[in-house]
């Protein structure tokens, strides 16, 4: 599924596919640094600007975004953050990739940190974070007008590239570049190699104000220009926001409320965390260890889509934030599918960018299961401590932790909120508040359908050296083991499923169905802790579920400046970290981390 690329002899890459090199032979940095940064004026224009957003048709190599990249990395007055979205029909290879930044020494430092997250690149939107997530890299792979339709926010640069018109007409299509307009506001700039008088009389008709300019040889002109139409743009809704970070209160400090303070934190935002408890992840976050893995569908239905792009968004944190061995491990999942159903979408293959496939005779045996069982091995996926990874969160600059803090009652005041204590104290003020309280959220926000999901799991400490496998066994329940816990190793298995239950005692009904799940998903494992589950202390946690399973992400029906992150149900590590960073950019205005489509099926206003 990656695009093959001809090497010329003088080292220009070729498409086959089209016909045409993919870069000028002065070059792929001259070209980028003269046609793209130059004919958009940056890196003058972004001078202490909040954030710059840039769209690009055409990302190739990628030689456009690590430019610019560079050069906001080199740049004093440089934004504080910087968006660069871009599309791509067919990605290269990833060895091909590092070729091509292989001759420009400048860049190789960037491109291999590009390398490090140029993986599982199914159609779709894939958000990659660098520099702190200070930059964010959008790679949409999939048509360009259907991708164009799938993303919206306001840019402020505008990269026309791609093979040239007459071998590549779609993408220089008067729809395509009408599409391309819809990002623009009046003074986004606009630049490309192309001086094609379609291209040109395209752009015209769009609203840009398009001129030649000198090319980078053996081009004698490029083109240059900026969105300035004649008539009043009608913008696409919801128009970008793209308020200036404040001051927020976030209600709850679990996986959810974590990761919206970082996520708001790193675009500048003062965040004053609340929770009654008197520490961190004390509710269904605070479970000993879990599991990260995707949900996969012979369709490739909608929890399947939602699931990697979090487990990305999450995954890209754990590395950054987390030991590797001791609060996380990319050990990989064998998931068992008791119906034999082991069918993958279709087009996915045990080499491509999928990272899901039938499990082998070697994988099986490794987790000590026989080798003629039905099982999926996901690659991308592992065990995780949610509290390490709360307390990675809630560490970073500009949060404020109030824990033993209960938030009674929040009212409106002025342009922001006040928030109350139990006793009527005011607890403090806020510009906005994020309710990210679990199943009591709904305290704050009533309308919502939130539905409290008691779970119990049974765990404890077994010798590091056991027969235990490895990576997590997923399927009707799981079973964790071999996770470093001190002198020896923990283990965990589970879970239960009792709806509208806030129970949090331990009951040995439970104990003994998550006995016999375990029996059935791993008889060896059973067997060998049959007396380990006597001795185990029961963990129970009240999971939070909305009316369609689904995370609840958005404004808060009827409560102007209040939001809500909740119901992320029994995937909170999977879900927390990308529902805060499309919740950050409703606020931002910014390009949003998933397709509309699926951006909506997590938004408020869906109900």
């Amino acid at each position: 599924m990656v695009e093959p690329v001809d090497w010329r002899a003088d080292g220009v890459p070729r498409s086959a596919r089209f016909g045409d090199i993919y870069h000028t032979e002065t070059g792929a940095l001259a070209q980028s640094r003269h046609v793209f940064l130059g004919g958009c004026n940056l890196p003058e224009a972004w001078a202490g600007q909040p954030q710059w957003l840039i769209l690009e048709t055409g990302f190739g190599f990628g030689l456009n975004f690590l430019t610019t990249w560079q050069a906001w990395r080199a740049d004093s007055a440089r934004p504080w953050m910087l968006h660069f979205v871009s599309i791509e029909a067919h990605p290269v290879a990833l060895d091909d990739l590092l070729r091509a930044a292989a001759a420009y020494p400048e860049l190789r430092e960037l491109a291999e940190l590009l390398a490090a997250q140029w993986l599982e690149l199914l159609p779709g939107f894939h958000r990659l974070c660098f520099d702190d997530g200070r930059v964010l890299l959008t790679l949409c792979v999939g048509d360009v007008q259907a991708m164009l339709r799938a993303q919206r926010f306001e840019a402020d640069s505008i990269f026309l590239d791609g093979f040239s018109p007459d071998r590549n007409p779609v993408m220089w299509s008067p729809g395509t570049l009408k599409s391309v307009s819809r990002f623009a506001r009046r003074g986004t700039g606009i630049a490309t190699w192309t001086i094609a008088r379609a291209v040109r009389d395209a752009l015209t008709q769009c609203g840009f104000q398009v001129r030649k300019a000198p090319g980078l040889p053996p081009k004698r002109d490029c083109l240059r220009g900026v969105f300035d139409p004649a008539w009043t743009p009608r913008r696409r809704a919801p128009a970008a926001e793209r308020i200036a970070p404040g001051r927020c209160a976030v209600i709850g400090a679990g996986l959810a409320g974590a990761a919206v303070a970082a996520s708001l934190a790193r675009r500048g935002w003062q965040v004053d965390v609340f929770d009654r408890a008197d520490r961190p992840a004390a509710g269904a976050s605070g479970l000993p260890v879990g599991v990260l893995a995707p949900h996969v569908s012979p369709d490739d239905a909608l929890l399947s889509r939602l699931t990697r792009a979090g487990i990305r968004a999450t995954w890209q944190q754990l590395a950054v934030l987390l030991a590797e061995g001791r609060d996380w491990r990319a050990s990989g999942v064998i998931e068992r599918r008791p119906d034999g159903d082991v069918r993958l979408p279709p087009g996915w293959t045990s080499e491509g960018p999928n990272l899901s496939w039938p499990a082998d005779a070697g994988q099986l045996a490794s987790a000590q299961l026989p080798a003629d069982i039905a099982a999926l091995w996901h690659r991308r996926a592992g065990w995780v401590r949610p509290r390490a990874l709360v307390d990675a969160w809630l560490a970073q600059p500009g949060i404020r932790l109030q824990a033993g803090c209960e938030v009674a009652r929040i009212a409106p005041s002025g342009a922001g909120w006040q928030l109350f204590g139990a006793d009527d104290t005011l607890l403090g003020d806020a510009d906005r508040v994020v309710v990210a309280a679990g199943f009591e959220s709904g305290r704050f926000a009533a309308s919502l359908p939130l539905q409290p999901v008691r779970g119990q799991v049974e765990w404890g400490r077994a010798a590091s050296n056991s027969t235990l496998p490895q990576a997590p066994v997923n399927g009707d329940g799981h079973l964790v083991a071999q996770v470093p816990d001190g002198d020896g190793a923990l283990w965990l298995s589970g879970a239960t499923f009792d709806r509208d239950s806030i129970d949090t005692t331990p009951r040995a009904a439970d104990t003994a169905t998550n006995r016999e799940r375990l029996a059935r998903l791993h008889p060896g494992a059973a067997a060998l802790l049959a007396t380990a589950f006597d001795a185990a202390a029961p963990w129970v946690g009240v999971r939070c579920a909305s009316g369609d399973r689904r995370p609840l992400v958005g404004p808060a029906p009827d409560q102007h400046g209040l939001w809500v992150c909740t119901a992320l149900g029994s995937r909170g590590l999977t879900f927390a970290a990308l529902c805060a960073e499309l919740l950050a950019a409703h606020w931002h205005g910014e390009p949003l981390p998933l397709p509309a489509a699926l951006a909506r099926s997590l938004d408020t206003r869906r109900l």
